[in-house]
């Protein structure tokens, strides 16, 4: 892409999710997403009531009476976007590819945590580890991940979720709150890595996929490509029993990725490029609130 053009869509980018972000979501994200705990501000005197169990015994010791520990939520987050970046994104039928909306998601979900005094990292994923953008705070890092959400190229095609997060529980020490933003294609078995991954940090799952890779239309004969494979085949599309196998099929890895998140106990949310992704997010924002 090139230079004007690439910023022009940057430009584009960051009027929407900023606006998005300043005016829709600010305080289902403020809630949704907690902080690290509590952290030690000050002492007062015992008043009745308070938690004895809060009383600070060594104030308490030199002023002959009662003191106890206030504490306030530690706020500052650190959040972490991975982003599938493997063959199967650019794809779309509803004038919005699944890379349109990831980068749209991804840049929204960036200013809500930069709006929050959150610090933002990304990890862009295929079946390797393409590129880890360490987490900062300001604008300028902000729009230097929507630049990298629009133009970045991987290396390779295929997909991996299970190496990311492990990745991600080695590479990031403290607490975070990680979106895995994916179409979620993916053969390998991610669950392991997801449950192990949600212990250390906060694990949401974003699904952003496409209404016709759900069924398979009644068009004759088709030559149809694997996107992360290069693959090529014909298929007769006018079979019912290809159409059912297809739809078999989607159905099955729909019910294997959901279960999944359910036993990893990930909170996820599945968005088709054709629907609203800020009612998606929205609604996922008051599940966890």
């Amino acid at each position: 892409m090139e230079t004007s053009e690439l910023l022009k869509k940057v430009r584009q980018i960051e009027i929407k999710s900023r606006g998005l972000s300043r005016n829709i979501f600010a305080g289902q994200y403020h809630s949704a997403f907690k902080g690290r705990g509590m952290a030690f501000s000050e002492v007062r005197e015992y008043e009745f009531g308070d938690d004895t169990r809060d009383i600070d015994w060594n104030v308490t010791a030199r002023y002959s009476k009662p003191y106890i520990k206030v504490f306030e939520e530690e706020r500052e987050l650190t959040v972490m976007l991975l982003i599938d970046v493997s063959g199967s994104k650019d794809f779309g039928t509803h004038g919005m590819m699944k890379k349109d909306m990831t980068t749209e998601i991804a840049a929204t979900l960036a200013f809500s945590a930069i709006q929050n005094n959150d610090k933002i990292g990304v990890i862009f994923f295929s079946d390797k580890i393409e590129k880890f953008i360490p987490p900062q705070k300001g604008k300028k890092h902000i729009l230097y991940i929507i630049r990298e959400l629009i133009d970045f190229q991987p290396v390779d095609n295929k997909t991996d979720i299970a190496q990311v997060l492990q990745y991600l529980t080695n590479a990031i020490k403290k607490k975070c709150t990680a979106f895995v933003i994916s179409d979620y294609i993916d053969n390998h078995d991610y669950q392991h890595a997801l449950t192990i991954a949600n212990r250390k940090h906060d694990m949401v799952a974003i699904q952003v996929f496409d209404e016709r890779e759900t069924n398979i239309p009644n068009v004759g004969l088709m030559k149809i490509k694997d996107a992360e494979s290069g693959k090529e085949s014909w298929v007769d599309t006018s079979s019912f029993k290809v159409r059912q196998n297809y739809q078999h099929w989607w159905d099955h890895r729909q019910s294997e990725m959901q279960n999944a998140f359910k036993k990893s106990r990930v909170d996820a949310v599945s968005i088709r490029t054709d629907e609203d992704y800020v009612k998606a997010l929205i609604d996922l924002f008051h599940k966890r609130a």
